[in-house]
């Protein structure tokens, strides 16, 4: 199993910034891929960005150029700087870790940071 535990988050006018961070730990599994998704009321799940363990990025299409992924390898922690926020990017927001153990790769999600932006 691995664990997840999320913070940050919150209420912020559009135009500003909000973090996130999600650290992963397990006994067993190694943390491969981590990224972060969102979902909002009514609508799919969908990609926010993600980041291998080598560094790779990759965002969705309404996070480029605003939002910004990393990750601490040694912390195992995914953080998610989101700048120039909109309205439309109220949505609950979940971190996803892939854990690994031999030839074994499992999704692990976390319990979702709530980011509500004001107009």
């Amino acid at each position: 199993q691995v664990q997840l535990v999320e913070s940050g988050g919150g209420l912020v006018q559009a135009g500003g910034s909000l973090s996130l961070s999600c650290t992963a730990s397990s006994s067993i599994f190694s943390i491969s891929g981590m990224g972060w998704y969102r979902q909002a009321p009514g609508k799919q799940r969908e990609l926010v960005a993600s980041i291998t363990s080598g560094g790779r990025t990759d965002y969705g299409d309404s996070a480029k150029g605003r939002f910004t992924i990393s990750r601490d390898n040694a912390k195992n922690t995914v953080y998610l700087q989101m700048n120039s926020l909109k309205p439309e990017d109220t949505s609950v927001y979940y971190c996803k870790a892939r854990g690994r153990y031999g030839i074994i790769d499992k999704d692990y999600w976390g319990q979702g940071a709530q980011v509500t932006v004001s107009s």
